[in-house]
C-alpha cells in the first residue's frame, strides 16, 4: 500500500481521497527540515503546500520517495532539479486559484484607491480623519497589466466591469486575443508611461526579475499605484521604497515578497503601502480546489503511474512511456533549443514527423516540444498546461505526420513562427534511443545537446571559427564538442554549436558578438 505524508495543512477531504483509493496518509505539519529529513523515508508521495520547502537534503534522504503534490501553482519551495535528478515527479494545480488571486489583486486596487486600511486604523483608534482619507474613483483609469495569462485575463475581465482602461503587457499576447479581452497590447515602456494602476501577473523568471526597478519608475507617471499578487522579486524593493518616499508611487499593495516568510522588509511601516500575508490563493474555495486536485493527481500516478500536472515530466500513461522515453527528451530539447534562441512573441508553432514516429502516439511529444519552447518565459508550465498556455496566447499549433521517412528513420522537426521570422530546429534519435539535433534553420548539422552550449550564427568565412576557439581558450573555456554547418554554397550562411565545460559569461558573449561576420551568439542551457 502506497504511503503519503501530507506536512501542509490541506482539506480534511483531501486525506477522505487518499483513503478511498487505498493509500496510507499521516498528516504531520509544522515539521523542521531535520524532523522532515527524519521522516521522508518511509513515504511514497509528499503532499505540501507553500510551507515545506523541499530542499536538496530532503530530496537525498526520500529514498522510497515517488511524488511531491503541490496543492497550488507556485513551486518556489520545491528543488526541481535536485527532485528530477531523484527520479521524483513533482506535480502542481496551476488553475484552482486563479479566481481567487485575480479578486485579491481587485480587493488591492480597491484598497490603495480609497485607502481603506488606513482609514481603518484611523477610525478603530478613535478618529474621525474624514478629510485625510481622500480617494480616487477608479472608473476611467488605465490599468496597466504586466502578464495577460489565466490570471491576469481573469484581473482584465473584472477591471473593464469597473469600467477602467486596461493595457497588457505580455509577450505572447497576441492581437487577436487581446482584442477578445478587451484590452489594449502595448510593449512594457508605453505600459510604464500610461498606466495610472499597475499591476503583476507573471511568474518569476531570469526575464522578469526585478522587471519594475528603478529605470521603470522613472518612466511612470507621478502618482502612480503599484499592486503585486504575484511573485516576491518581481519589483525591486529598494527602488520602490525610493519611489514612495519621494511621491513617483503614490501608494503600493504587496501579497508577496523577496523573502517569506516575510518577518522583516524594507517597506513594513510605511504609511502608504499595504501588506498581506500572501493571501492570494487563500480562500475556502480555493484551497478546496486544489487539496482535491492534489490528492486525486497524486492518488493516480501512485496507484496506476498516470501522471497529471507534472512539472519535470511529460503527462504520459504508464504504458506509453517506455516507447515514447527517448522522443519525449528529444521534444523537449527541440523546444528548449527553438524558446531559448526565440525572443519576440510566437505566432505558430509547427511540429512535424516524419518515418517511424508518426505512427505513434505523438500528443505527448507535442505538448513536451510545447512546453521546452515556453518554459525560457514561463517556469510553471507543463506538459497538461502548455497548450492551454498557448491556446490562451492564440499561438496557432499544427501538428503534421508523414510516415514515410526521408534522410532519417524518424526525425521531429519544430518550426516556430515570431513577430519577425520563421525559424526551425529537426532532431533525430541515433540508435533508436540517443536524441540529436540534425538541422537548425535548415542548415543539416548534427549535435548531441550537452549542459552548457554556445550557439553561432555567422557568414561562411575564413579565420572565424579559429578566433572564436582562441578567445574562448583565453577566457578558460573548455570545449567538449565543436559542430559546424553550413548551406551548400560556399560563402553563405553558416552556424557553429559548441558544447563547453563552463557556463559563457555574457560579457564574452558580447565580445564574440563583435567579431567581423557573427550575426548572432547565444548561450544555451539543457
Amino acid at each position: 500500500m502506497p504511503k503519503v505524508l501530507i506536512s501542509d495543512k490541506l482539506s480534511p477531504a483531501a486525506v477522505a481521497i487518499f483513503n478511498q483509493r487505498g493509500i496510507e496518509t499521516d498528516v504531520n505539519t509544522g515539521l523542521s527540515q531535520d524532523e522532515l529529513i527524519d521522516v521522508i523515508g518511509s513515504y511514497d508521495g509528499l503532499a505540501i503546500r507553500s510551507g515545506t520547502k523541499v530542499t536538496k537534503p530532503v530530496l537525498e534522504a526520500a529514498n522510497g520517495l515517488k511524488v511531491v503534490g503541490r496543492a497550488g501553482i507556485g513551486v518556489d519551495n520545491v528543488d526541481i532539479p535536485a527532485a528530477t535528478a531523484k527520479g521524483v515527479v513533482v506535480m502542481n494545480t496551476p488553475f484552482g486559484n486563479s479566481i481567487t488571486t485575480a479578486e485579491h489583486a481587485i480587493a488591492m486596487i480597491f484598497a490603495l484607491a480609497r485607502q481603506i486600511p488606513q482609514a481603518d486604523r484611523s477610525t478603530h483608534d478613535g478618529k474621525w480623519e474624514k478629510s485625510r482619507f481622500m480617494g480616487a474613483e477608479l472608473t476611467g483609469k488605465t490599468l496597466g497589466i504586466i502578464g495577460a495569462g489565466n490570471i491576469g485575463s481573469i484581473v482584465a475581465d473584472r477591471a473593464l466591469g469597473l469600467r477602467m482602461r486596461v493595457i497588457a503587457y505580455d509577450p505572447f499576447l497576441s492581437e487577436e486575443r487581446a482584442i477578445d479581452l478587451g484590452v489594449e497590447k502595448v510593449d512594457l515602456d508605453a505600459l510604464f508611461q500610461r498606466a495610472d494602476i499597475i499591476t503583476l501577473h507573471t511568474p518569476l523568471t531570469d526575464q522578469t526579475r526585478d522587471i519594475i526597478n528603478a529605470r521603470a519608475f522613472a518612466q511612470m507617471k507621478d502618482g502612480v499605484r503599484i499592486v503585486n499578487c504575484a511573485r516576491g522579486g518581481l519589483v525591486d524593493e529598494t527602488a520602490l521604497k525610493a519611489a514612495l518616499e519621494s511621491g513617483k508611487v503614490a501608494s503600493a499593495a504587496l501579497d508577496v515578497f523577496v523573502q517569506e516568510p516575510a518577518r522583516d522588509n524594507p517597506l513594513f511601516g510605511m504609511p502608504n503601502v499595504i501588506c498581506t500575508p500572501h493571501l492570494g490563493a487563500s480562500t475556502t474555495e480555493a484551497q478546496e480546489n486544489v487539496a482535491l486536485q492534489v490528492a486525486q493527481q497524486m492518488s493516480d500516478y501512485l496507484l496506476t503511474g498516470a501522471v497529471t500536472n507534472a512539472l519535470n515530466m511529460p503527462s504520459i500513461s504508464a504504458e506509453d512511456a517506455p516507447r515514447l522515453g527517448p522522443y519525449l527528451k528529444l521534444a523537449e530539447q527541440l523546444g528548449s533549443f527553438a524558446g531559448q534562441i526565440t525572443e519576440s512573441g510566437i505566432k505558430e508553432v509547427e511540429v512535424e514527423f516524419e518515418g517511424e514516429i508518426a505512427a505513434l502516439n505523438t500528443q505527448p511529444i507535442t505538448s513536451t516540444v510545447l512546453t521546452g519552447l515556453l518554459r525560457p518565459f514561463i517556469d510553471t508550465v507543463n506538459q497538461v498546461s502548455a497548450p492551454v498556455i498557448a491556446r490562451e496566447r492564440d499561438i496557432v499549433l499544427r501538428e503534421t505526420k508523414t510516415e514515410t521517412a526521408t534522410d532519417y528513420a524518424t526525425l521531429i522537426r519544430l518550426t516556430v513562427t515570431t513577430d519577425r521570422r520563421t525559424r526551425s530546429i529537426a532532431g533525430s534519435l541515433f540508435g533508436g534511443s540517443k536524441p540529436r539535433i540534425v538541422a537548425v534553420e535548415e542548415i543539416p548539422l548534427e549535435a548531441e545537446l550537452s549542459p552548457n552550449m554556445l550557439f553561432m550564427r555567422n557568414d561562411d568565412k575564413p579565420g572565424l571559427i579559429g578566433r572564436l576557439g582562441t578567445t574562448l581558450g583565453d577566457a578558460g573555456i573548455n570545449i567538449a564538442n565543436f559542430h559546424l554547418g553550413r548551406h551548400e554554397e560556399n560563402g553563405g550562411d553558416a552556424i557553429a554549436l559548441l558544447s563547453v565545460d563552463q557556463p559563457v559569461e555574457d560579457a564574452l558573449i558580447d565580445t564574440v558578438c563583435s567579431f567581423p561576420g557573427v550575426q548572432r551568439v547565444k548561450a544555451l542551457r539543457f
